[in-house]
């Protein structure tokens, strides 16, 4: 199993799907409309954004740039209640159309005409925050209102929503005023530099997207090879591994056994993956067996607010992948342990 794809188009699928997010177990409110701008909290802000984007049919170019790279994609976007299908265009390196409709993803790679069908259950990433009534985003950052600034044409409003401690990053978040619309993102280091920033250049607003022509783009398999990559949901527990120091503010999400095919080494049994979020930042910890001829040295490498740390953990190969301070992801790594 591939763990580490090219940087921009992790960042571009990931913030893609930020602006179109459904969060099917969220308490949802009604949109705010007249309330006072600036004693929204940040609880407030995220479910207005949230909300904007369950409401909204729109179609966009969106731009991601981290780490001295850039990429960007063309996205299509339509809700009808509850069903919310989106489109979203590679428009630089290899071609590539992701089609979600709810959890069904499905991905065409046209050079290799390969379709690539998964479903992606809800991970805790921002704005798809309020999963539970337990959600302590409160308690780690804190919103304010920096100004009013105009977005590919639209006014928004500037909301800063800083951490309370140093194990998570910062955010400068454009919200478009009449509708809470999330139309621009920053990632911010403790020092309030810019570690990657997710625009719209160009966005179109109640637009009449095709919800029908979008559901028949994603079943038009004819040519393609279709991978179904295996998924199953367990428990960190129930593959023997504990995580023996809580983390600040990071929640246990979900934890899926992938495939990762024929193995000739039957100590394989694939490859875990044990999802943690603050509700807005998450945390990946990727756990396989070690095999000397596939994996390297132990190592870190950062690219815009990703960072990534490798190393072994007994008879087990560690990954860990979050958007997170290298601290944060340190902790995370030292703190695994096998319990059986």
């Amino acid at each position: 199993m591939a763990i580490i794809r090219a940087a921009a188009t992790i960042l571009l699928m990931l913030l893609g799907s930020l602006v179109a997010a459904q969060a099917e177990n969220a308490s949802v409110r009604p949109v705010m409309g007249d309330s006072k701008v600036a004693d929204r909290t940040v609880n407030d802000w995220l479910m207005r954004m949230h909300e904007a984007s369950r409401r909204r049919a729109y179609v966009g170019t969106f731009v991601v740039s981290a780490g001295g790279a850039m990429s960007s994609a063309r996205i299509w976007h339509v809700c009808d209640g509850e069903q919310q299908i989106e489109r979203v265009e590679s428009l630089t390196g290899a071609p590539r159309s992701t089609f979600r409709r709810n959890e069904q993803v499905m991905t065409f790679l046209p050079e290799s005409r390969v379709v690539v069908a998964e479903k992606r259950e809800s991970l805790g990433l921002f704005p798809n925050l309020l999963q539970s009534n337990d959600s302590s985003i409160a308690q780690y950052y804190r919103a304010r209102v920096t100004g009013r600034e105009r977005v590919a044409g639209f006014e928004a409003d500037v909301v800063h929503l800083r951490p309370e401690d140093g194990w998570r990053f910062g955010y400068r978040i454009w919200a478009e005023k009449k509708t809470g619309l999330m139309i621009k993102l920053q990632t911010l280091d403790g020092d309030g530099q810019v570690l990657e920033q997710a625009a719209f250049s160009e966005l179109q607003l109640d637009v009449p997207v095709s919800m029908a022509k979008l559901t028949r783009m994603m079943g038009n398999t004819e040519g393609y090879q279709i991978e179904k990559p295996e998924m199953v949901k367990t428990t960190a527990a129930a593959e023997g591994w504990v995580l023996k120091n809580a983390v600040p503010g990071f929640k246990s999400m979900n934890c899926y056994k992938r495939s990762v095919g024929a193995a000739a080494d039957t100590r394989q049994e694939g490859t875990l993956q044990w999802i943690f979020s603050d509700g807005l930042a998450s945390v990946s910890l990727f756990v396989e067996a070690f095999d000397s001829r596939r994996h390297a040295q132990p190592g870190a490498l950062a690219i815009g607010a990703t960072h990534t740390l490798t190393r072994r953990v007994g008879d087990w190969w560690l990954t860990a992948v979050g958007e997170v301070p290298a601290q944060t992801l340190a902790a995370f790594a030292q703190g695994l342990e096998r319990a059986k």
